[in-house]
């Protein structure tokens, strides 16, 4: 990406006066190594200009500059910003990552820049995530999902795959995959027993027809999530089979989806939390 930035710079006059961004994580090294690896690209030749500030480069007259997350304030008062690449975006801090993107397209509608963000997938529920959920037809961006497999014999060699395949972070590095929804962070083995004693449990429970309970949280609260918990008693434990959060259902589904899973689950018992005002 930052060749491609260099070429737009370089290719006409049609960048100059203008300024481009590249927004990195919290530390401010970050922000430098990425200046310096882009002011290396022209060691040998006399065409840039370099200024004292680590964190800046001027190409063919643009103006390009380096923002820690944490401090997108002087990025604010830009004049005319062309280019706006988010670097590992799904890295930043929570709070972060919504400033940043609110940063950069503050813009849209004064310079109309290119907004690129690139990262690899981090925890769900995260900024690359939220994206990937809003509609095709109000989302900004269009969304590009390159796994490894377009870099076979490419920039990888199928023995160095075969290698890095071993690793517990395979599938977030190299195969797209949100921290948590594979498995790097339980062990293999012990998801392995869980499945295998979910399968015993449902034919257990379905031969023996046991009662199960459960529980309702109806989150009478502005912040609270309306929560539905199912269980039952098996061995001396108490086992969780149904659990799950709603964001302001509608009473109508919620109550249809209850009753879905009272006929289902063959529940005996359910237990609402009630708030006394």
């Amino acid at each position: 990406m930052l060749r491609y930035m260099s070429w737009l710079c370089l290719r006409d006059g049609s960048m100059k006066g203008s300024q481009m961004c590249i927004v990195t994580g919290p530390r401010i090294e970050l922000a430098i190594e990425l200046i310096k690896r882009m002011k290396s690209l022209f060691l040998t030749i006399n065409i840039a200009t370099f200024d004292t500030k680590e964190t800046v480069i001027d190409l063919n007259g643009c103006h390009i500059e380096a923002y820690p997350s944490h401090h997108l304030d002087a990025m604010r008062s830009l004049t005319s910003p062309k280019f706006i690449l988010l670097d590992e975006a799904d890295f930043f801090p929570p709070g972060q990552q919504q400033d940043a993107r609110d940063v950069s397209e503050r813009y849209i509608a004064k310079s109309n820049p290119w907004i690129v963000m690139v990262s690899t997938p981090n925890v769900p529920d995260g900024l690359f995530e939220k994206i990937e959920r809003e509609p095709e037809n109000t989302c900004l961006y269009k969304r590009l999902f390159l796994d490894y497999t377009y870099g076979i014999d490419k920039i990888y060699t199928r023995e160095e795959l075969t290698l890095a395949q071993k690793s517990p972070s395979f599938e977030r590095e190299y195969n797209l995959k949100y921290l948590g929804k594979v498995g790097n962070v339980f062990h293999t083995l012990d998801i392995e027993a869980t499945e295998q004693q979910a399968q015993e449990m449902i034919a257990w429970s379905e031969s023996t027809m046991i009662g199960r309970s459960m529980g309702i949280d109806v989150a009478w609260g502005d912040t609270s999530k309306f929560a539905i918990v199912t269980t039952q008693y098996r061995n001396r434990k108490v086992e969780v089979f149904y659990a799950e959060s709603f964001e302001k259902p509608q009473m109508n589904e919620i109550i249809n989806h209850i009753m879905q899973l009272k006929q289902r689950h063959h529940i005996t018992k359910i237990y609402v939390r009630q708030i006394l005002r």
